[in-house]
């Protein structure tokens, strides 16, 4: 089984390296997408023994990932393994994505820092309280429009089966990148489990940047999107999906 981990970054000069010497205690095979850091960002990942992907300018959360199913599709991967370069991700948990890819239950496997109780984990830090508000408004949605049981529909760490994105046509360049998947996921009949991750949060000051920052403009964001796939893939999904959604697809 060859297994790609793939790090999509963007002005992470305060963390890459850490992170990369900790990814490479569990990983052969690294990718790394620089979305246009303007920082020392890739000076830094010139140290490093892995490949690269480098945009001019910044294309977005959703555009690293699709770069990175590519090049993992073009490579001959079985696997590929996204996380993040915020030190939001332990690359400890590899091997707990790599085990769960071998028992071959699944097409996707999903990280959730809530499938433990919080009281339970080790945590540092936590989200601003308006970020968890929109991400359970939406993974609730997403759940009772698809059939699912996600407890965290927006963490990034997930393994994904190659030959199975290939089932999909997935353009959303930004970060309601999840919307879109899990509504292709479940259009495509991939099967799709969450194994727990511990929830870290130690940067408080993150952004979105721009006008997703705003709370409303966010969660609105988020739900055109969801209600744009859900209507685009209406022929393969339940009726109960569809119904009530919103036919506006603007996007920002």
């Amino acid at each position: 089984m060859r297994t790609l981990v793939a790090i999509p970054v963007y002005n992470e000069q305060k963390y890459v390296a850490t992170v990369l010497e900790r990814v490479r205690e569990h990983a052969e095979h690294i990718l790394v997408i620089d979305d246009g850091s303007t920082d020392a960002t890739p000076q830094l990942l010139a140290n490093f023994p892995v490949e690269v992907i480098r945009h001019s300018t910044n294309r977005g959360y959703g555009h690293s990932l699709l770069d990175a199913f590519r090049w993992a599709a073009v490579d001959g991967f079985d696997w590929v393994i996204t996380m993040d370069c915020d030190e939001q991700h332990e690359p400890a948990s590899i091997p707990d994505f790599l085990d769960a890819a071998v028992a071959n239950r699944s097409d996707i496997i999903s990280g959730s820092r809530y499938l433990v109780p919080l009281e339970e984990q080790e945590t540092v830090g936590s989200p601003p309280p308006e970020r968890r508000a929109v991400n359970t408004v939406i993974t609730d949605e997403l759940n009772r429009r698809l059939g699912l049981s996600l407890t965290d529909a927006f963490c990034g760490f997930k393994a994904y089966r190659v030959s199975s994105l290939g089932k999909m046509s997935l353009d959303e360049q930004g970060y309601a990148f999840p919307l879109q998947f899990w509504v292709q996921a479940v259009a495509a009949g991939l099967r799709i489990e969450e194994i727990a991750v511990n929830l870290i949060y130690n940067d408080l000051n993150r952004s979105f940047g721009g006008p997703l920052d705003d709370r409303e403009i966010r969660l609105a964001h988020y739900r055109r999107v969801l209600h744009c796939e859900l209507k685009r893939c209406s022929d393969r999904l339940p009726a109960s999906a569809v119904e009530g959604v919103r036919v506006e697809c603007c996007r920002l």
